[in-house]
């Protein structure tokens, strides 16, 4: 895979006190890239205010392995415990597919597009 394949989460965005924070991701959510999206949320989970959503952009990410999806349930548990929501935006087909063969999709709020 090349570096330009690579999740690149950018500064996650919000300027008011609920404004969600969105963390883009490009390129594939799997074992070799899931750490670097891991850290992206971290930092928006910390750095967003309390109550505001934490939205995951996935307009330009087309494939999550098992990793990815671990990474994005253990994002969701940090963000109950510190009053966020992690809402996934713009899923794959394929990340769909992979929610509902693990009993995930109920895990998550999905929205067909990026809000905003």
């Amino acid at each position: 895979m090349a570096a330009e394949d690579a999740p690149v989460p950018e500064a996650a965005t919000g300027t008011g006190h609920r404004d969600p924070y969105v963390v883009p991701v490009s390129g594939d959510m799997d074992l070799d890239h899931a750490g670097e999206l891991r850290e992206a949320l971290a930092a928006a989970l910390s750095q967003a205010p309390e109550g505001a959503d934490i939205i995951v952009d996935l307009r330009n990410s087309s494939f999550c392995d098992s990793a990815g999806l671990n990474m994005l349930l253990d994002a969701r548990r940090q963000g109950v415990q510190a009053g966020h929501v992690l809402r996934l935006a713009a899923p794959s087909h394929q990340l769909l597919r992979l929610l509902e063969l693990t009993g995930s999709t109920s895990s998550f709020p999905l929205d067909a597009s990026v809000p905003g």
